[in-house]
């Protein structure tokens, strides 16, 4: 079947975890006859989560997608992760969206993941719903969350469905654009009658009717004039009105319901279908002309060029990997070839695919607004454009979500190092969130994520699909050593005398230390001839390795200078080897008369935190030998700006999460070194005896 542009709605689930995201997928799923059993989450049969982690933790970790078809439309759905470790996943899935459905839990109303996905919503200018769901569960309350609701986003709250009863009475809606009743058999067959409104809910239809139509009114001068004058309104001028309201997002309708009863759905997706923009009425896409900042907008036309952004990937060991795309312009087919603009080369691909959860539909064409995927892509990375080349452009992708926790990752099994690095690589392609750096100083392979469960699910997923089995240890902090006095003329003689030829070598050196952060400074300042100059090199060889490892605790020196002025040779016994060894003997004896001290690495970090908790995060710092530099305010958050030492911060994105309640966030990078207390060095260079011991 060929799919138009016009009848495809692009929607977005978002919301804070176990709000019921997914249960309302499978519920539209159903409703749109795309399958013919209700998926459940609770007993690993949805649609959507389907992947091992996510049955097992029964939460959604990578966004997933299907689609069903209601009133001559195609509904296609992307269901997004809630839980902060995943988070990052949702804001790239958005960019494929052209609506969003923020789902609340009626029992526990706006939450710190509502926000957090509310502003990215916001922040990509998508038109909004609010589904209020679980309307059947214990504690539910419609009217105190649509109360959260206009408080924490600053809306005029604009309920076009009411519920009838609540907690085990609820049964039904009460839509007050229509004024009419639903009835639901309760028995998740999404089937209900229409009926007269009871009589018991006059007064609050009436007032809630009132001021669902003020806002809608706002939308048009003219409609408000007639409104204000106190002319009646016809039904159809407030239904029309309310529409362009909900496409241009000056209007976001609060609808409710239950998602595992299928209450709510039939409503929900009548609005989608009718209120929120095709591909085609979406704001035309920017898009910069490669090798310039010239900005231009492209139209979601079929006739013209196509362009289309890589929003997603998916690594799958037998698939290979399959790269997501959501087409903004043009039309593409199978069999053909793309030009990637970032990576300025040519992409050959077969098949176009249509994701249906865990399966995958043929499909030979793909318009504007398609979703599709395409497998095996060789250059092609998430945040790439692919365009046709007569007509480059390149569509700026979001930004990931900082890694805030790293872990030591070693495989289990010894020699399958490089097997380990090459199928992380693998995952680094489906999550732009993970970050793989090897710590020249410690030698360690370290994994950074967004949080303690991404990285956990991450080591299971290495596990399933590339059988490498690993094991997350507490990163090392890279201390360094230096010194704090010059030691001068300091001779040591390196000779070796035991049968055949010898080793003979001398050198004299002065060391001085620098200032923080200059490194290493060798400089040969010989006269006359006791030291031959061709073993000049061998000297600075010695002392480069040396430096590796110093003499506290192991670790590498940094910040001195060193005068090499004299020394002595042998014509028979003298050689590269022994001047190499006599260097760096010389130079550990020095370091001992250097007055030798540890440093630690110190981070920059800015941390956002809701104004009650400032005063705890502050304290806090503080007892982590913190330095405040400066403080911001950011709306309802306050930004704290610190300096902190690494080795107090290992495990702050967990200590922060209980610190505010998960309404805490920061960000961290290296800044400089600094020198370690005497008491906490003694501690370190106790530690790494042990170690060594």
């Amino acid at each position: 079947m060929q799919r138009k542009a016009e009848d495809l709605r692009n929607v977005a689930l978002i919301a804070h975890g176990g709000s019921g995201k997914t249960s309302l997928a499978e519920a539209m799923l159903f409703t749109g006859k795309s399958v013919t059993r209700f998926g459940k989450v609770d007993d690993g049969t949805s649609n959507f989560d389907f992947e091992p982690e996510e049955v097992k933790r029964g939460i959604t970790i990578s966004t997933s997608f299907n689609h069903c078809t209601w009133k001559k439309h195609i509904i296609n759905i992307i269901d997004t992760p809630g839980d902060d470790n995943f988070l990052s996943d949702t804001k790239f899935s958005l960019q494929a969206a052209d609506g969003v459905i923020v789902v609340i839990d009626a029992t526990s109303g706006v939450k710190v993941g509502t926000e957090k996905v509310w502003a990215f919503a916001e922040e990509q200018k998508l038109p909004k719903m609010i589904f209020i769901n679980k309307m059947d569960r214990e504690r539910a309350d419609f009217y105190r969350v649509i109360e959260e609701v206009s408080k924490t986003f600053e809306i005029k709250i604009t309920p076009v469905l009411l519920p009838i009863g609540s907690e085990e009475t609820f049964s039904g809606l009460v839509d007050l654009i229509n004024m009419k009743a639903y009835n639901y058999t309760k028995d998740g067959s999404g089937q209900f009658e229409t009926a007269d409104i009871p009589s018991d809910m006059d007064d609050a239809v009436t007032e809630w009717r009132e001021k669902i139509i003020e806002n809608i009114v706002e939308v048009d001068d003219v409609l408000m004039e007639k409104y204000l004058e106190g002319e009646e309104l016809s039904s159809q001028e407030i239904f029309d009105t309310f529409i362009r309201g909900v496409k241009s997002g000056a209007v976001v309708p609060i609808l409710c319901g239950s998602a595992t009863l299928n209450i709510g759905p039939p409503q929900l997706m009548d609005i989608i279908v009718q209120g929120f923009p095709s591909p085609l009425e979406r704001d035309p896409k920017q898009g910069i002309r490669p090798g310039s900042d010239e900005m231009f907008e492209l139209k979601a036309d079929a006739e013209t060029s196509f362009s289309g952004l890589v929003f997603k990937t998916i690594a799958d060991p037998f698939a290979g990997k399959l790269t997501l795309l959501r087409v903004f312009s043009g039309t593409v087919e199978s069999d053909s070839t793309l030009y990637n603009a970032n990576k300025e080369t040519r992409e050959k691909f077969g098949q176009l695919l249509i994701i249906e959860g865990k399966k995958q539909q043929p499909v030979e064409m793909a318009c504007p607004g398609d979703i599709i995927a395409i497998a095996k892509l060789k250059e092609t990375a998430t945040g790439d454009t692919l365009c046709s080349e007569n007509a480059p452009v390149v569509f700026k992708g979001v930004e990931a979500l900082p890694p805030v926790i790293s872990y030591a990752v070693e495989a289990k099994a010894k020699g399958s190092e490089d097997k380990l690095f090459s199928s992380i690589s693998k995952l680094l392609e489906e999550d732009p969130t993970l970050r793989l750096d090897r710590d020249q100083t410690t030698s360690e392979v370290i994994l950074s994520g967004t949080g303690q469960i991404h990285l956990e699910a991450t080591c299971e997923k290495l596990n399933r699909k590339f059988g490498v089995e690993v094991n997350l240890k507490p990163v090392k902090v890279p201390y360094r050593e230096t010194i704090t006095k010059k030691a001068e003329k300091i001779i040591y003689r390196h000779k070796k005398q035991s049968g055949g030829r010898g080793q003979f070598a001398e050198v004299h050196f002065d060391v001085f230390p620098l200032e923080k952060d200059s490194g290493f400074e060798f400089f040969e300042d010989l006269t006359g001839m006791n030291v031959p100059r061709n073993f000049v090199p061998a000297v600075e060889k010695g002392l480069h390795e040396a430096l590796k490892s110093g003499t506290l605790a192991g670790y590498p020196i940094v910040d001195l200078k060193v005068r090499f002025f004299d020394g002595k040779s042998h014509e028979v016994d003298s050689s590269e080897m022994a001047f190499k060894i006599a260097a760096s003997m010389c130079l550990k004896k020095a370091i001992q008369e250097a007055r030798p001290t540890l440093l630690e690495p110190i981070m920059k970090m800015e941390i956002t935190v809701p104004e009650d908790v400032m005063g705890d995060v502050m304290g806090d710092l503080n007892s982590r030998r913190g330095r405040v530099l400066g403080m911001d305010s950011q709306g309802k958050y306050q930004v704290i700006k610190a300096s902190v030492p690494m080795a107090e911060v290992m495990k702050y994105a967990l200590d922060l999460n209980s610190m505010t309640g998960g309404r805490g966030s920061f960000t961290m990078e290296h800044s400089h070194y600094e020198e370690v207390p005497a008491q906490l060095a003694e501690k370190v260079i106790a530690e790494s005896q042990q170690e060594k011991e």
